[in-house]
């Protein structure tokens, strides 16, 4: 692991509880995408968040941190960002990063901030092989929680071979997408997920879910599910 000072260089309220953290770190650094960062309240005091950026970014890194009141976790984590503009972290951690020989299609579920796991292993992959079949199902309460849901559109337009399938749970009556749970758009679009590399970030429970659903119901193989729960569930 590597401990690093960084600066911070820019705070986005993306949502009404999503804020777009921009980080310069005094160091050099790496890791893998889908791993994760810890940070550094004190020194028993450590707070994991996904690293939004990818590797190929050598100079910044991107974080998507959920924060409200509801929340104050993450909101002592945003306190320290803006008040002190510096923050200790480190890295990396987490071995659910995106397994860079397979060739298998890709299957990415999110929910909420989980998104920023995803986009780490979208834009990694993207990069390394474009060709490669990607499926990305993004949930959120409400569309405003997709909050870079046209970023996607964007690169699926750019990238034949990615599927991006927003998913809403209280839809507005205008909503003419995908609603409910993205574990249940991925049941219904899927017969089978034995031959798919699926990546998972949400809550522990969802990610319990879907590992016995998957394996179970549409016969995914356990060693080609990834997501950070897995290793507490």
């Amino acid at each position: 692991m590597t401990t690093l000072n960084c600066k911070v260089t820019s705070v986005e309220a993306i949502t009404d509880t999503v804020y777009r953290v921009r980080l310069i770190p005094a160091a050099d650094f790496s890791f893998r995408a889908g791993q994760y960062l810890m940070v550094v309240m004190d020194e028993r005091d450590k707070r994991p968040f996904s690293l939004a950026s990818t590797p190929m970014e050598k100079d910044i890194i991107e974080l998507h941190i959920g924060a409200s009141d509801l929340n104050l976790y993450a909101m002592a984590v945003m306190d320290r960002i803006k008040n002190d503009r510096q923050i200790t972290v480190d890295m990396p951690h987490g071995d659910a990063w995106l397994r860079e020989d397979s060739d298998r299609p890709i299957i990415l579920i999110a929910g909420g901030t989980g998104f920023s796991y995803a986009r780490s292993i979208l834009l990694t992959a993207l990069a390394q092989q474009p060709d490669r079949d990607i499926a990305i199902y993004w949930g959120g309460r409400e569309l405003m929680h997709l909050y870079d849901l046209d970023e996607l559109n964007a690169l699926a337009v750019k990238h034949p071979n990615l599927k991006v399938i927003p998913v809403v749970e209280q839809p507005a009556d205008d909503w003419t997408g995908r609603s409910g749970t993205v574990l249940t758009a991925v049941m219904q679009d899927y017969a089978t997920l034995s031959d798919h590399d699926i990546y998972i970030a949400g809550r522990f429970e969802m990610a319990k879910i879907a590992r016995e659903r998957f394996c179970a119901e549409r016969g995914a193989v356990e060693a080609q599910m990834f997501g950070d729960a897995f290793a507490f569930i």
